[in-house]
């Protein structure tokens, strides 16, 4: 939102009217707002953060449904076949189905209004969620790795081969239809948690066609195949922990693609009236963005003239960046030779 105006903006201001041909908005913009109007109000940004998590929640109760179905048949086939292999698959889609439990919570409570205490809101939710995740792979890990080190120690003949090989089929299958799910509904809505557990899942299906090859081991008679494979679904476990890590990491942290970065400077200086792009900074909070950032306006301009300056600048930055849902823009008047840096009084309270 831009400084001094707290409750958005409607996107149909007449920005002239404000002060000065210099706030006025490009004609190319105004007429897409005659052929496709639309708003900017909070209740409205408030509808769409409703809608997504909405789809979030829906991605999620599929998903588990699907996955448990899945875990399930394959639990039933370790029983009959005894696979150490099948039985390290089945564990990771267990723990995989799981994690839709606290991601569900994240969206529910991202719902929520913030508060005087939680001036933010509860977006932040789905961070920890992230970290839920990454400790139950982390444990999927470990007891893949132990059962097929067990295996190995103690070697026992893999029975019933076809339903071995049968259930890593409904292990990719089951899978790979989530993976995609979860990723197109992930990338839809902007959730790194929710696109990051889709490519958990494609990875499980990877994991289940290693059962199979497994299976074709014991087949041709090779003792050692399936706790061969129990390795090997473990060190592909640990990829994946990896990789969750990191983008949870980076999450936590307030990363942000630097092309984000550089699609709100390259829209920030085509706003009429903004002569400069000081310091921009982004945030993820769920699976929404927002935004800080000063702008250089014109130093004669009046209160009125920079507020309307800052007014477009926000809504110009509220079409350019993908899910982002407020922007705070302070305007700085622009140096004049000689002159004290008005923000010097701050000085000694920043850091290095």
């Amino acid at each position: 939102m831009s400084e001094g105006h707290p409750q958005g903006h409607d996107g149909h201001r007449h920005p002239g009217k404000q002060g000065g041909p210099h706030t006025r908005a490009p004609l190319r913009h105004r007429l897409a707002h005659l052929l496709r109007p639309h708003s900017h109000e909070t209740a409205d940004k408030l509808d769409s953060a409703l809608e997504s998590s909405a789809r979030g929640m829906r991605a999620l109760w599929v998903s588990l449904l699907v996955l448990g179905v899945t875990a399930l048949a394959q639990a039933v086939m370790v029983a009959v076949s005894g696979s150490v292999a099948l039985l390290g698959d089945t564990v990771h889609n267990t723990a995989d189905a799981l994690t839709a439990v606290p991601l569900g919570i994240a969206f529910v409570l991202g719902r929520r209004a913030a508060t005087r205490r939680f001036t933010y809101g509860y977006g932040r939710a789905e961070d920890l969620a992230g970290l839920v995740i990454v400790l139950t792979i982390a444990a999927s890990a470990v007891f893949a790795g132990w059962t097929a080190v067990a295996r190995l120690l103690e070697p026992r003949p893999m029975h019933h081969v076809p339903v071995v090989a049968v259930a890593a089929l409904i292990g990719f299958a089951g899978n790979e239809w989530v993976a995609r799910y979860r990723v197109r509904v992930g990338r839809a809505i902007g959730s790194a948690a929710l696109v990051a557990d889709g490519l958990h899942a494609r990875t499980d299906g990877f994991t289940s066609l290693a059962v199979l090859a497994g299976a074709g081991g014991a087949a041709v008679g090779w003792q050692w195949a399936d706790p061969v494979v129990g390795l090997a679904i473990t060190a592909a476990i640990v990829l994946v922990l990896r990789d969750a890590a990191r983008e949870v990491f980076r999450r936590v942290m307030d990363a942000v693609d630097p092309a984000l970065v550089d699609r709100a400077e390259r829209a920030l200086r085509d706003v009429p009236g903004v002569r400069g792009v000081g310091e921009l900074r982004l945030r993820w909070i769920g699976h929404r963005l927002r935004a800080e950032v000063a702008v250089v306006v014109d130093g004669e301009a009046t209160v009125r003239q920079a507020h309307a300056i800052a007014v477009d600048a926000e809504h110009a930055l509220l079409h350019a960046v993908p899910r982002l849902t407020a922007a705070l823009v302070h305007a700085d008047p622009a140096p004049v030779t000689g002159e004290e840096d008005p923000h010097h009084v701050l000085a000694h309270h920043m850091t290095a």
